[in-house]
């Protein structure tokens, strides 16, 4: 018998139509080229989708040898191929809940510790493998390279391994990367550039074992082509918008008393599933953070000012 892995696959994103979406924590600013992006993609539908060209391109753009995946979660069960059977796994205990399923799916042994880089450190063993999302997903808080030495060290020690994902480093004012021969690094475009559902993403490092088992044409014409206007664009797209979302934030920290290192805060409401639907009865879809073992929290990203503006005036009014 075939026994189902039960965790859900809902990680945010309105799934009804007229609801101000504040569950997702994107960029909400589209790019310039999108609607000639989309004409490119449907030019080049009609073949399988080739992209090592583009991935020599991206890896000069972003300074480092890469391998494109279909964002972090292809990513993820890529390492489950290459690294988690059988192994002791260490999660910190209020994170993405992707890192457990995956890990469980491949027959790994999960260990929960606390969301400290000097504590998680403590648990490390040889041949283990330890997941840290930097900054971490809900809470936003971003860790310097001195802040995860402890962790980087035990790891290289060990003769462990570090996944780092970097899903929302775009988002730092001030971003620093470790280096590492015991680090892969996850990263994304599509929370950067508020495009979920392009899926297109990247690991730094074991380059060759990742593209030995990644799956062919894993991403398709709307990826490829997205990849082309991006590598075009140069990032500039970014370095437009990030001060946009930066003084957004700065207002909602101030306003709801809330902080973060990224473009998403966590806040206290009591009940979050009551909440959660009180607030969509009002319009607003905002995440209940249940299922980062934190049920009385819920999530909200930086969105534009008019947005922003019902937000503040939701939350004040019914808290």
């Amino acid at each position: 018998m075939l026994e189902p892995v039960k965790f859900s696959t809902y990680h945010g994103g309105a799934r009804e139509e007229g609801l101000l979406d504040f569950s997702a924590s994107l960029n909400p600013y589209p790019p310039e080229w999108l609607d000639e992006m989309f004409e490119r993609a449907k030019e080049i539908s009609n073949r399988y989708p080739y992209y090592e060209g583009l991935e020599e391109e991206l890896a000069e753009l972003v300074g480092e040898l890469l391998t494109l995946t279909a964002g972090i979660t292809e990513a993820l069960y890529l390492l489950g191929i290459l690294a988690l059977r059988g192994k002791k796994v260490i999660i910190p205990e209020h994170t993405y809940g992707e890192y457990e399923r995956v890990a469980r799916i491949f027959g790994a042994r999960v260990v929960k510790g606390p969301n400290e880089p000097e504590k998680i450190a403590e648990l490390v063993e040889r041949n283990s493998v330890v997941f840290f999302c930097n900054p971490n997903n809900p809470d936003g808080k971003f860790y310097s390279v001195r802040e995860l030495e402890p962790l980087i060290d035990a790891v290289e020690d060990k003769g462990a391994l570090l996944v780092l994902d970097e899903a929302f480093i775009d988002f730092v004012k001030k971003p620093e990367s470790p280096e590492g021969g015991n680090i892969v690094k996850l990263r994304t475009f599509t929370k950067s550039y508020g495009l979920p559902g392009i899926r297109v993403g990247y690991v730094v490092g074991f380059e060759d074992a990742f593209k030995s088992v990644r799956m062919p044409w894993s991403i398709g014409s709307t990826g490829v082509a997205f990849l082309e206007f991006l590598i075009k664009d140069g990032f500039g797209h970014l370095k437009k918008t990030m001060p946009l979302i930066w003084r957004e934030k700065e207002r909602l920290e101030r306003a709801l008393g809330v902080k973060s290192d990224a473009n998403f805060f966590i806040k206290r409401v009591g009940n979050a599933e009551d909440f959660v639907e009180t607030l969509k009865k009002r319009g607003i879809l905002v995440r209940n953070c249940a299922s980062f073992g934190l049920p009385e929290y819920v999530r909200f990203p930086v969105r534009t000012p008019p947005e922003n503006d019902r937000l503040i005036s939701e939350f004040r009014g019914l808290l």
